[in-house]
């Protein structure tokens, strides 16, 4: 609890892309104004799409005014001392330093909405969702519809030229829904080369062997 007696939290939400993770943290950021709170917005300078780099949009059209960040340290140094909320949108594109930046301001009493994709287009974790995960009081997973099956969606499907993108493919690839869908597990598929299935099964051995 901060000296002022205001108690902070660490609020992630979390899930797979279409999920409506930036329209719940637009929901949040609305309602605060609503309550007079101060608040600041933070978005990675990384996502363009939709309304540009100096908003936050959901993919329904709603938009909200944010400051494009590169870094956590960007958001450390532009964090106004009397702000009751901040939010950080798309935060899987931030650096490791996330996670104690959205500590010490919780410290602070401030309230930290945090909005990010959990899994990569091959299914592993993204970036520092996971450490901020294990320091949030609040989660929130939300899922899509697998756009194959009806199904509840858990993984982001990266296409190229509509078909799936292989597994070598960079990380990092902003885009919508010309580039991505939101799938199930069982309809989820990434491609990987002879290569990359010879590496898998060593890394399990190993994995197992101690």
């Amino acid at each position: 609890m901060a000296p002022d007696g205001r108690e902070g939290t660490i609020e992630v939400i979390t899930g797979v892309m279409f999920s409506g993770k930036s329209e719940e943290l637009l929901r949040r950021v609305r309602r605060a104004l609503i309550a007079r709170r101060s608040v600041q917005v933070f978005k990675s300078h990384l996502d363009d799409r939709y309304s540009g780099i100096h908003a936050i949009s959901s993919h329904d059209g709603r938009r909200v005014e944010a400051r494009p960040v590169s870094s956590s340290l960007e958001i450390a140094e532009h964090v106004d001392p009397e702000v009751e909320v901040v939010a950080i949108d798309e935060v899987q594109f931030l650096d490791v330093g996330i996670v104690d930046v959205a500590n010490r301001l919780a410290d602070r009493g401030i309230r930290v909405i945090i909005s990010g994709t959990d899994m990569d287009f091959r299914g592993e974790p993204f970036g520092h969702i996971g450490p901020l995960l294990a320091v949030a009081e609040r989660i929130d997973k939300l899922h899509a519809i697998c756009v194959v099956c009806g199904e509840l969606a858990t993984r982001n499907q990266r296409l190229i030229d509509g078909r799936p993108a292989p597994a070598e493919g960079p990380t990092i690839q902003v885009g919508g829904s010309e580039s991505y869908e939101a799938r199930c597990r069982r309809c989820h598929e990434v491609p990987t080369s002879g290569d990359d299935q010879i590496r898998l099964i060593d890394e399990v051995r190993f994995q197992l062997e101690g």
